[in-house]
């Protein structure tokens, strides 16, 4: 099978198109023939070499982690999903990830395809969908009528939890560029700050839960907007724990569990018609493509998800 791999860490330019054998199912797994992926900052962080001590594979090293696809085998002691399923997943953490025609996935973290929902969208949904939902409600509270601000919300992350949010009934407010107001509107925001003519923290006061996707003096910024006993989910790096209590918040980093049940859930929504998935930018499963779309996705300016088709 095609897969695009790295033999070494640096930039995009040692991803490379190498040719390898079909991955076949342990006890518990499935192979799926991958239609789409997507890139997630994590993708070049770990081709980077800056996750290496968190993460320590050996090389040859495929990346991606999320898919969407059809079942192609399955293996001993699966009973929930057959050959034919149309699937997706955020799987786990491995040196054998998705950009690839073929991925070996834990059943148990798989969820099937809602019948209005394409592979593309299917595949830029599991890890930024998992990450705003454990964000929000795994590791935040939060709950209707709450008061939320989400950062950067026209990304990957931020377009989910705003969606998150709204259905579970919070007042959601979001930053971002002149650009992308009309589509954060669009995705349900009750309140946008256009970061390039004010500052979210001259604005907004009272806040009971912020999702921060940028970290540094954005974070920092943030924990001023909380009210007493709020909290600060960040994906982007640790908080500071000194300026957490002085403002008698709580904070904490999540680092996404990929879980099959909550992505049910998120399927749910999706067949509902209740989350919609931002697609910016469509590359190929190619050498060249995979050092483009890992380029733009280096700037932090692309628009939604980046999907690679792989059929």
């Amino acid at each position: 099978m095609k897969a695009i791999v790295i033999n070494e860490y640096g930039s995009k330019d040692v991803l490379q198109e190498q040719e390898f054998e079909k991955p076949t199912p342990k006890d518990g797994q499935v192979i799926v023939k991958v239609h789409a992926t997507s890139i997630n900052p994590i993708d070049w962080k770990l081709r980077e070499g800056y996750l290496k001590d968190m993460v320590p594979f050996d090389f040859p090293i495929i990346l991606g982690w999320d898919a969407a696809g059809v079942i192609y085998e399955v293996g001993e002691g699966v009973t929930d999903f057959q050959v034919g399923d149309k699937v997706f997943a955020r799987p786990e953490l491995t040196n054998r990830g998705t950009y690839a025609e073929y991925t070996a996935i834990d059943a148990h973290l798989l969820a099937k395809i809602p019948d209005n929902v394409s592979f593309e969208e299917a595949a830029a949904t599991p890890l930024t969908a998992l990450t705003a939902y454990q964000c929000l409600f795994e590791h935040g509270n939060v709950k209707e009528g709450d008061k939320v601000l989400v950062h950067a919300g026209s990304g990957g992350v931020g377009s989910f939890a705003i969606q998150l949010a709204k259905n579970a009934g919070a007042y959601v407010a979001t930053t971002c560029s002149t650009k992308n107001v009309d589509l954060v509107k669009d995705l349900g925001a009750d309140e946008v700050i256009d970061y390039t003519k004010e500052n979210f923290e001259e604005v907004l006061s009272d806040y009971d839960f912020v999702l921060d996707t940028l970290g540094g003096e954005i974070q920092e910024k943030s924990y001023q907007i909380l009210k007493s006993g709020g909290e600060l989910a960040t994906v982007a790096s640790p908080p500071q724990e000194e300026k957490a209590n002085k403002h008698k918040v709580k904070a904490f980093f999540v680092w996404l569990e990929p879980k099959g049940e909550q992505l049910k859930q998120i399927a749910k929504q999706m067949e509902e018609g209740k989350l919609k998935v931002i697609i910016g930018h469509h590359f190929p499963l190619t050498q060249k493509g995979l050092q483009d779309a890992h380029e733009l996705s280096e700037t932090h300016h692309a628009k939604g998800k980046i999907v690679i088709n792989v059929i």
